[in-house]
């Protein structure tokens, strides 16, 4: 295919025009309220509840984000009858048993990355809302964002040519006191911020063959604070990835293909511009995005709303095969640099 003179339009449908669902938010913390305040801001979506481990807590929140019913458990909030769907927004370590406690009461789930700590974990979710016929997709919103249906387009339309190589990192500097710091909490760098580069990497290059990675823990620290990992691909394909709490890295992507290569000008996992450059960089255009940040956290709500509506049980966008695929190079690169979280005790999870 030539090379073009502008960028594919996002194909995204308006968000205003999604049909409306009542949500409830289960979790009380920092993307919970974002959440929460993206869907107002840009949506039709109506957060009608909040539950959280103390009613205390739930009012809180409520009062803070405008909600108006706290519940002060979980499970009355996925018992709540006026909740539609439920959004989980708790500690990693708690995805499993919300996202199917949500299910198990019948409700439409969509679950703050990582879908569960492992592959394990992340099959059993995919299998219980399959049983129970009810929408489950991971919100890795990343893969919702119009700018990543802009990339789909270019890779189905062959712009890019043969991808022989993807490269990506995430790093960011936390305080000592972030939650990401403490191993009871499942921190550490891969979970928060690695799921982002190996999630691109094999959704362009297919899950990998080969991994061989290296990492080190935060200096004093109970957690692992960076990561690299190099990924050898089918067809001759490769990608590397570095991840880390401890230095802000540049947090870009490339997509490096023989017919031309595809950078991402800002944080590679957020709303933003994309640069696209003819091999032999003789062509180069540039598609530009509002970098709205955290506010573009609607896209995953809106998408359920309309799959959910439509009768459907999941995305294409980020079906749960690739949350479930994702969570295996996690753990194989958790097994080579000696990763293992707290409730990793059952029968058959990673040791």
């Amino acid at each position: 295919m030539s090379f073009p003179s502008t960028f594919p339009a996002s194909r995204l449908p308006d968000p205003m025009a999604a049909p409306t669902l009542r949500w409830g938010v289960l979790g009380t913390g920092w993307i919970a309220e974002r959440f929460a305040g993206s869907l107002r801001r840009n949506t039709r979506q109506e957060v009608v509840a909040v539950g959280s481990r103390s009613v205390a807590s739930a009012k809180e929140f409520a009062d803070r984000v405008g909600i108006g019913r706290a519940h002060g458990s979980y499970v009355d909030l996925v018992t709540d009858s006026e909740v539609d769907v439920v959004y989980v927004a708790t500690p990693h370590n708690f995805h499993h048993s919300h996202a199917q406690l949500a299910i198990d009461a019948g409700k439409h789930v969509l679950v703050e990355k990582p879908l569960a700590l492992n592959a394990v974990e992340a099959a059993e979710v995919a299998e219980r809302a399959a049983e129970r016929g009810v929408y489950c997709a991971e919100a890795l919103w990343t893969f919702y964002l119009p700018s990543y249906d802009v990339i789909r387009q270019l890779l189905d339309d062959g712009v890019l040519g043969d991808v022989r190589t993807v490269l990506a990192d995430h790093g960011e500097w936390f305080p000592d006191t972030h939650r990401i710091l403490r191993h009871d909490l499942a921190g550490g760098a891969l979970l928060d911020l690695g799921t982002y580069p190996l999630a691109l990497a094999s959704w362009v290059l297919g899950e990998p063959e080969q991994v061989v990675a290296i990492g080190q823990d935060v200096p004093g620290g109970e957690v692992h604070g960076q990561v690299s990992a190099v990924l050898r691909h089918s067809g001759g394909t490769q990608s590397a990835i570095n991840t880390t709490v401890m230095a802000d890295t540049p947090n870009r992507a490339v997509l490096a293909g023989t017919g031309a290569t595809l950078v991402t000008d800002g944080p590679f996992f957020f709303p933003g511009d994309l640069t696209l450059t003819s091999a032999g960089k003789e062509s180069t255009i540039h598609y530009t995005e509002p970098a709205i940040g955290h506010d573009g956290l609607f896209v995953t709500a809106v998408e359920a709303a309309r799959r959910i509506a439509a009768g459907e049980t999941g995305t294409p966008l980020r079906p749960l095969a690739d949350s479930v695929a994702t969570l295996r190079v996690v753990d194989e690169i958790r097994r080579q640099i000696g990763v293992t979280y707290l409730e990793e005790s059952a029968p058959g999870l990673p040791q």
